[in-house]
């Protein structure tokens, strides 16, 4: 498996269908703004010519904000080496805060984060509520039953 920049592979890839295709959308809606997925930038993971996974994010004013992490084939350490590329990365900028969001339904993530030094720093009541005024298509409810209501910032220091 090697690791390269999206950046690297947008001529050869078709990034923006896959967004589609693991999204449902290119634009990601936060209470932090809208994300247009396909444009930001990010790394891939590749292994004989095929993803096998993406992350995307946004240098903000004094961070690095991870719009979307994607591992194609679960349980292989794909997600958790995208984020170790991202984590050099981020110190080459001479930056050392990590942040993300996530919603009160999206359990795996916040286990996911959370064995990796991720910790809760906020939560935005409502958030995805006004998210969903914006961008009709966020469900109700998700997959597990939890209703979508809420936003959950999640924030690493790195060493």
């Amino acid at each position: 498996m090697h690791y390269v920049t999206l950046e690297e592979i947008r001529k050869e890839y078709n990034i923006s269908r896959l967004f589609q295709q693991h999204w449902g959308s290119l634009e990601m809606d936060t209470s932090k703004g809208i994300y247009h997925i396909d444009h930001l930038k990010g790394f891939s993971a590749i292994e004989e010519g095929e993803i096998k996974g993406l992350l995307t994010y946004a240098v903000e004013s004094g961070h690095i904000e991870i719009i979307s992490l994607d591992s194609f084939e679960e349980n292989k350490g794909i997600g958790t080496e995208l984020l170790r590329v991202l984590e050099n990365h981020t110190k080459t900028l001479q930056l050392s805060i990590l942040q993300l969001i996530t919603t009160n339904d999206n359990l795996y993530a916040l286990c996911f984060y959370q064995k990796r030094g991720y910790r809760i720093k906020g939560i935005v009541r409502d958030g995805v509520i006004e998210a969903r005024k914006r961008k009709p298509s966020i469900p109700m409810i998700a997959k597990n039953g939890i209703p979508i209501y809420d936003e959950l910032l999640l924030e690493k220091k790195l060493d």
